[in-house]
C-alpha cells in the first residue's frame, strides 16, 4: 500500500490548470464584481499586481466612470496583469449593454463577468466572438472570455451551448461580426467558464451549493458530449465562501475555481464607506436578511443585505407588501402614509416624486408617461426611490438615517469575521484583498492536506 501520510497540497495546485493558464493567474481564485464600484479599480489593481483576477463592479456606474476606471487599471497593470470588468444584462434598455460592450472592445478588455442574464443577447455574443478565428490546424481561437454567473441550470445551458444562429445572422447583417467570427460561434460555447452562484450577498436565488454544483457539473458533462467541444467547460463556485472550510468544500465538489464577494467589501481597497466597513467587521453569520431588489422591485426579486443594527430590511419588505396590496398610494391608510414619510423617507411623497420625476425626465421619459397612466406604477417609482436613497446613504457613510443603510452582504462575511478573530485581520484596515486571497488559499490547501492525511492513515 502506498504511504500518503506526507501528501501535501499547495494553493497553486487547487482548481483547473487550464483555467489558471488562460487567465494568466497563479491561483484559481477570483474576486467578483460588486455594484457601484465597491469592487473598485484599486481593488482590481491590487489583485492584478498579485497575479490574481478581480472584476470591476460597473453596475450603476456612468459610462465615463467605467472608462476612466478601465484606463486607470490598464495604466497600473503595465506588465499585463490580469483584470476584468462585469457586464450586466439590460433587457429594458439594451442600448446600454450595447454601448458598454462598445467601450470594452474599444479599450481591449478581454475578460468579463456576465451577470443577471436569463437569455442570450446580441451584445454578449458580439463581445465573445469579436476577433475569433480558425487557425491553420482547424482549432478556434478567441480573444475574449466570459465568466458567466448563474444559479439556474436553464440559464447555465444558455451559456454552455453555441450562440443562437438567429443572433449570429443578425450580427453579420448589421456589420457587428464578420462571417468568419460568426462561423466560429457555431462551434464553441458562449462561455467556457460557468460560475455557479449559491446564496450570496446582493441579488440571490437563495440556491444551495451542495445541490447546485453536482447538477451543474452533470449538465456540463452532458452538453460537452452533445456538442463535441474540443475544449473543456470549467465550473466554478461562488456564494458563501468566507472561510477555508467553505473553499475546501467547493474544490472537493469539483470546482475548477472559486469566486469570493462579500468578504472583499470589508477591505481598504473596497469602494464603500468606512462606516459600512466598521459595521461589516462586527457581524456574525446570522446577521443578514432578505429584502426586495430595488432595480427589480415590481417582480419581487430579492437581495441579501446586512440586518444587524439596521431597519432597512424590514422597511423595504413593508414597502413591497404595500405595493402588492394596493393600486395607488391614495389607497394606503393615513397612519401608514405618515409613518413612511416621517420615518422611512424623512420627506413627503410630493418631494420624493419631484426628485423622481426630474430624474426620469432626463433618463427615461417613458416611465413618467406610464406613471401618469397608472397610479400603481407611480407608487412603484416613489417606493423605488427609497432603495436608491438607502444605497446612497451607505455608500457615502452619511450620519443621516444610518439605520436605513442598504448594504448588500451574505453570511460569508460573518464566517470570515469568526475565522480571523484574534488575528491582525480582525481589523478591516489590515484586510488587503491580496492578503485575504493568499491566506484563504493557503489555509484551504493546508486543510485539504490535513484531511487527506487523516483519511489515508485510517484507510
Amino acid at each position: 500500500m502506498t504511504d500518503n501520510s506526507n501528501f501535501s497540497i499547495n494553493p497553486e495546485s487547487l482548481g483547473s490548470d487550464s483555467f489558471k493558464k488562460d487567465y494568466n493567474i497563479k491561483c484559481a481564485y477570483l474576486a467578483g464584481a460588486m455594484y457601484k464600484g465597491i469592487s473598485s479599480k484599486e481593488l482590481v489593481v491590487k489583485l492584478g499586481k498579485g497575479q490574481l483576477l478581480a472584476f470591476l463592479g460597473t453596475g450603476g456606474m456612468r459610462m465615463s466612470e467605467i472608462e476612466t476606471s478601465i484606463q486607470y487599471i490598464q495604466s497600473e497593470l503595465k506588465n499585463g496583469g490580469p483584470f476584468g470588468v462585469n457586464l450586466l444584462c439590460n433587457i429594458v434598455h439594451p442600448q446600454v449593454e450595447e454601448d458598454t460592450v462598445d467601450l470594452y472592445l474599444k479599450h481591449g478588455v478581454n475578460n468579463v463577468e456576465a451577470a443577471a442574464y436569463m437569455q442570450m443577447t446580441p451584445s454578449l455574443v458580439r463581445f465573445r466572438l469579436k476577433g475569433a478565428r480558425r487557425k491553420e490546424n482547424g482549432q478556434i481561437e478567441t480573444k475574449n472570455r466570459i465568466i458567466a454567473k448563474v444559479s439556474r441550470p436553464e440559464v447555465a445551458t444558455v451559456f454552455m451551448i453555441p450562440a443562437p444562429e438567429t443572433i449570429l445572422k443578425r450580427l453579420v447583417e448589421n456589420g457587428k461580426l464578420t462571417q468568419e467570427e460568426a462561423d466560429c460561434g457555431k462551434h464553441i460555447p458562449v462561455s467556457e467558464d460557468i460560475c455557479v452562484e449559491a446564496d450570496s450577498g446582493g441579488h440571490t436565488d437563495q440556491g444551495i451549493a451542495y445541490t447546485l454544483m453536482p447538477a451543474m457539473i452533470r449538465l456540463r458533462d452532458d452538453l460537452v458530449k452533445q456538442y463535441g467541444y474540443k475544449k473543456e467547460i470549467r465550473i466554478g463556485a461562488a456564494g458563501g465562501i468566507g472561510a477555508p472550510e467553505a473553499a475546501a468544500a467547493a474544490f472537493i465538489m469539483g470546482a475548477d475555481f472559486i469566486l469570493t464577494g462579500s468578504i472583499n467589501q470589508c477591505t481598504p481597497e473596497a469602494g464603500n464607506s468606512d462606516v459600512v466597513k466598521d459595521m461589516l467587521q462586527q457581524i456574525n453569520v446570522q446577521d443578514t436578511a432578505y429584502a426586495p431588489a430595488g432595480d427589480m422591485f415590481e417582480i419581487g426579486a430579492r437581495v441579501q443585505v446586512l440586518k444587524k443594527g439596521l431597519f432597512f430590511p424590514a422597511r423595504a419588505n413593508k414597502l413591497y407588501n404595500l405595493y402588492m396590496r394596493h393600486n395607488s398610494i391614495d389607497e394606503i391608510d393615513e397612519k401608514t402614509k405618515t409613518q413612511i414619510q416621517e420615518k422611512y423617507f424623512k420627506r413627503s411623497f410630493d418631494d420624493v416624486w419631484e426628485e423622481t420625476r426630474s430624474f426620469y425626465e432626463k433618463r427615461n421619459p417613458s416611465e413618467l408617461k406610464k406613471a401618469e397612466q397608472s397610479p400603481k406604477h407611480k407608487m412603484s417609482l416613489i417606493f423605488r426611490w427609497y432603495f436608491v436613497h438607502t444605497t446612497r446613504l451607505a455608500m457615502n457613510g452619511s450620519s443621516e438615517q444610518k439605520v436605513d443603510y442598504q448594504v448588500h452582504c451574505g453570511p460569508s462575511m460573518g464566517a470570515f469575521n469568526q475565522w480571523v478573530k484574534g488575528t491582525s485581520l480582525e481589523d478591516w484596515r489590515n484586510r488587503h484583498v491580496d492578503e485575504i486571497a493568499e491566506k484563504l488559499m493557503i489555509e484551504t490547501a493546508q486543510l485539504l492536506s490535513k484531511r487527506f492525511q487523516v483519511f489515508a492513515k485510517e484507510n
